[in-house]
């Protein structure tokens, strides 16, 4: 239709009143349809010209942002947002001429508290900006939906983590309990017990309790909320202080690391030491994997919004009927593993808000691969294409 219109103008002085005053009725037609097109989203949307002043806001957007009593059209827009900490932002941001993506706001409307998400990006037409674009989303629902599914699934992984606790701690228990009648049958038999056979025991009860308190550690470590403190860092030079700090282990265990960094990423928003521990929890796992030694190789890599990162190993792999498995509490193929470090690993990386996958081949090796997403500072532009 908008190429029609093209042509029609091209031609404007040509043609008669009547197919004027058609033009003019098919234009308000097609104005009137995305007039209602818009005022029928379940989102606010609205426009500012390229002085900020608001040019466009469909009724949505009434509901969803305070705004000051009177006309609305052609005011600067910080100026009739009544919501101090909204217009404040709003204000820095198109000052600034920042770009913004979700950013959150929680609000009472009508006394009502609701969660906002907001996004602010310019639009732009041959290459030249005509203003911004604001769309507002209501997340109330949403954040309570995830909140309650949260805390389903936390219940969930803590009642198995509660049956794997009482299941590891039974061997140190009973461990520990044997002992001790060990301890007292060679007191009754001999009315005393030699300095050789108690300390035998004694150092058995201390391994003991000290395995009852990595249990109990590591189970924290699970249970607890985490707190991490983001930080933009190059993930590149994060990997590279975590092998330099375990090359000397690597050595003894005749483990190769070879690496391949794509160079030039974009910072990631990350816990250094949160990722620290899920890398060298993932290494200790390969190295567990390669009694014999052998290699681990590194190597990062930009998709479009993502940083993958891929960690392979030449290992004994992991059968296919343990794959479905190896994410979950005290799940573990190794004589003495707590069968909590993959589980914690993968708790990290989703606290990220990234994901982790993992790919094995048995006799071969294995290949986990955690993908950390992009901060979206440079979001999409919207063009208008005449």
């Amino acid at each position: 239709m908008r190429k029609f219109f093209k042509k029609a103008l091209k031609k404007f002085d040509k043609l008669g009143k009547d197919q004027i005053r058609d033009l003019l009725e098919d234009l308000s037609a097609e104005n009137e349809l995305l007039e209602v097109v818009l005022n029928s989203m379940t989102d606010g949307i609205l426009v500012t010209d390229t002085t900020n002043r608001l040019i466009f806001h469909n009724r949505r957007s009434e509901r969803l942002v305070p705004f000051s009593p009177g006309e609305l059209e052609d005011s600067i827009i910080w100026e009739v947002v009544d919501d101090t900490d909204i217009a404040d932002f709003i204000e820095q941001a198109l000052l600034n001429a920042e770009k913004v993506n979700e950013e959150e706001f929680t609000i009472k409307i009508r006394g009502i508290t609701k969660t906002l998400w907001l996004d602010i990006m310019p639009v732009v037409r041959d290459g030249s900006i005509q203003g911004n674009l604001f769309h507002v989303s209501d997340i109330t629902e949403r954040k309570k939906r995830d909140g309650r599914l949260r805390r389903a699934e936390n219940l969930a992984s803590l009642t198995t983590l509660a049956a794997g606790v009482a299941h590891e701690i039974k061997n140190p228990l009973g461990s520990i309990g044997i002992h001790i009648q060990l301890m007292q049958k060679s007191l009754r038999r001999d009315h005393i017990l030699k300095e050789e056979t108690a300390g035998k025991y004694l150092e058995i009860l201390n391994e003991e309790v000290e395995r009852l308190n990595n249990i109990i550690v590591d189970f924290l470590f699970a249970v607890r909320p985490m707190n991490p403190i983001m930080q933009k860092s190059d993930i590149n030079k994060v990997i590279s202080d975590l092998l330099e700090f375990v090359k000397f282990e690597m050595e003894e265990a005749s483990v190769t690391i070879d690496c391949d960094f794509k160079q030039d990423l974009p910072k990631v928003d990350i816990d250094e030491k949160y990722i620290k521990q899920a890398l060298l929890n993932i290494i200790k796992n390969s190295v567990a994997a390669m009694p014999d030694g052998g290699v681990i190789y590194f190597k990062t890599v930009e998709d479009e919004d993502l940083i993958h990162i891929y960690i392979c190993d030449t290992g004994i792999g992991i059968s296919e009927g343990n794959m479905s498995k190896i994410f979950e509490p005290y799940f573990t193929t190794k004589q003495f593993g707590s069968g909590l470090g993959l589980t914690v690993v993968y708790k990290i990386i989703k606290e990220h808000g990234g994901d982790i996958i993992i790919e094995s081949v048995e006799g071969e090796g294995t290949t986990f691969t955690i993908n950390l997403p992009v901060p979206q500072s440079d979001k999409r532009l919207l063009d208008w294409k005449g």
